[in-house]
């Protein structure tokens, strides 16, 4: 529990999970068949460099809150709706 709150602790991070909600409208062209939003796209949404946004997708997945899938060169990122849930089922029933 405390790893995900850590990962919800950066307003970078929280954008991303909100950009990542509506892939669709946050990146036009972007959802590449269910597959998510390839890291590029949303490192220039967030106008980050390459690495920094990397450590942002690492913390957000080692925590549970996206999934990624590697097609060639690409990473595609997507959000992990059940995980997300649960997360807050338990952040709700201990405050």
């Amino acid at each position: 529990m405390l790893d995900e709150c850590k990962a919800l602790s950066n307003a970078t991070r929280l954008r991303i999970l909100d950009w990542l909600k509506d892939p669709e409208t946050s990146f036009p062209c972007g959802d590449t068949d269910g597959l998510g939003v390839c890291a590029g796209l949303i490192q220039h949404k967030a106008g980050t460099s390459a690495s920094t946004m990397s450590a942002h997708l690492a913390i957000l997945q080692r925590a549970g809150f996206l999934q990624a899938t590697r097609r060639g060169q690409w990473i595609y990122y997507r959000r992990d709706e059940a995980r997300i849930r649960a997360f807050t089922e338990e952040l709700h029933r201990i405050l």
